[in-house]
């Protein structure tokens, strides 16, 4: 997909870039965004297993271009493998630039999750 063609469907979650989670320059930190796109993996992943879910790695992150405090950031995820217990989830995050129309695919990466039970051990996805 273009990088200035944002989905055309509902995000996972979206959030505004403040000044608190900047470094001086202005720039976000990746850690923020790394949380945002965890956080929307796991509700995606949370509903696709129908209960409890925990992130157990996170590959191939990538960092395509610097979020900027006032964007409004967005998050799309899509399963792309699914295992008895446990599934990857691909995110991918969009910018509208603050005060602009301008969009832009600024990150991605691959969540993978493991379905657990009410004791903390894996279960089935079914």
């Amino acid at each position: 997909m273009p990088n200035n063609i944002m989905p055309n469907r509902v995000p996972e979650i979206r959030a505004v870039a403040m000044p608190a989670d900047a470094n001086p320059d202005g720039d976000i930190f990746g850690g923020w965004i790394m949380s945002k796109m965890d956080t929307a993996s796991g509700v995606y992943a949370a509903r696709v297993a129908k209960g409890r879910v925990v992130t157990v790695a996170v590959d191939a992150m990538t960092f395509h271009k610097p979020v900027f405090v006032g964007d409004d950031v967005s998050c799309f995820c899509d399963e792309i493998k699914r295992g008895n217990t446990s599934m990857a989830i691909h995110v991918e995050v969009w910018a509208v630039r603050h005060h602009s129309d301008q969009v832009t695919k600024v990150t991605e990466g691959v969540f993978t999750f493991v379905a657990i039970d009410a004791d903390g051990r894996p279960r089935a996805i079914t």
